[in-house]
């Protein structure tokens, strides 16, 4: 129950710090205080590897919310900059008229371009969790812990595959008929 609490924790003080530092830099013109707030995001991160350390330190019973928590972490790392990279474009657009977002492709090049990004984002989330979890196993937990932390690894795994086949997989076959269709209009324009 400790670890639930800590992992819900670390996710509304990821929102709130967030909101906090980008309402310091586009609301109160507050630039530094605004750079020190969303630099202790990751801070977060580290404060749940030490929770979850202790915890298992202390001899709890490792179990689901141990391997959410290597999970989540992994998630975290990966997606956190992109996560505070998309709300920033918003939130200057919204509150100190910085440029509108810029909606992501539907079809082409840029939009396999952008499906790859987002795939090796959850190739690096599941790596980082695969590590995490590791260093618990190989740092921290006992013989009877081990086994339910090393279950944990599989799940991000998976998702990766899941990921890649309704990603990047999934939106080859349109992708080449965009990119066909692009080459007939290209050519039927220079021909007229």
């Amino acid at each position: 129950m400790f670890v639930a609490g800590f992992i819900a924790a670390s996710e509304i003080g990821l929102w709130v710090l967030l909101g906090l530092g980008l309402a310091l830099r586009y609301v109160f013109r507050r630039r530094r205080a605004s750079t020190v707030t969303l630099a202790l995001i990751p801070l977060l991160d580290v404060a749940l590897v030490v929770a979850v350390a202790a915890d298992l330190h202390r001899g709890a019973e490792a179990g689901a919310t141990h391997g959410l928590a290597g999970i989540y972490l992994g998630f975290s790392v990966a997606f956190g900059p992109s996560i505070v990279r998309w709300a920033d474009v918003r939130f200057a657009h919204r509150f100190a008229d910085g440029p509108p977002p810029v909606k992501p492709p539907k079809h082409g090049p840029e939009r396999m371009a952008a499906l790859w990004r987002e795939w090796f984002r959850v190739v690096l989330a599941a790596a980082i969790a695969s590590v995490v979890l590791l260093g618990l196993v190989a740092l921290v937990a006992d013989g009877d812990q081990d086994g339910v932390l090393l279950d944990w690894t599989r799940p991000p795994w998976t998702l990766v595959g899941l990921w890649f086949l309704f990603g990047p997989l999934w939106e080859l076959p349109s992708s080449r008929r965009g990119a066909q269709r692009d080459e007939e209009m290209a050519s039927s324009r220079s021909s007229s």
